[in-house]
């Protein structure tokens, strides 16, 4: 059964740690739900996978203007994701809506969970310490129509 890895990652602002890379190597696609910090981030990820990019409340000016607040796209040929950076600004209904993976950030917390047979994913956050927060990237892995969510720690 042919398996579609989507690298998940959020909140770098500015910095993409080595580790962060290493751990998203392999993916088919990386998403990254905003607060990207600079340009080069989405470069050097590109260098990984194709990337689909959000901007979050910290990507200013005229490089991020480019960058859509809200993305949706379509994974493993037949799921419905919808990404945003803040999951409080979530301003539709996923289930009505045909999205069975919302992809969000902002938090800097990890977190996944199902609701309405919907998976909410934040990866947390891959760039600088914020708090006591633990620094981390996540992977959904995709096939036949199951949706497996891994979160790793990033040894920084």
């Amino acid at each position: 059964m042919a398996r579609q890895v989507v690298g998940l990652i959020s909140d770098t602002h500015g910095l993409l740690r080595p580790e962060a890379s290493k751990a998203l190597r392999g993916s088919d696609l990386i998403l990254h739900a905003g607060d990207i910090g600079k340009p080069d981030i989405l470069t050097e990820l590109e260098r990984l996978a194709p990337v689909v990019a959000i901007r979050g409340n910290v990507d200013k000016g005229l490089w991020a203007s480019a960058i859509p607040e809200t993305e949706a796209i379509e994974l493993d040929g037949r799921i419905l994701a919808y990404m945003l950076h803040n999951l409080d600004d979530l301003a539709l209904d996923p289930v009505s809506a045909g999205f069975r993976v919302v992809v969000y950030g902002h938090s800097h917390k990890a977190h996944t969970r199902r609701k309405d047979g919907v998976l909410y994913i934040n990866p947390g956050s891959a760039g600088p310490r914020r708090f006591s927060l633990p620094t981390t990237v996540g992977r959904l892995l995709l096939g036949g129509g199951e949706m497996f969510v891994e979160i790793t720690e990033l040894e920084v």
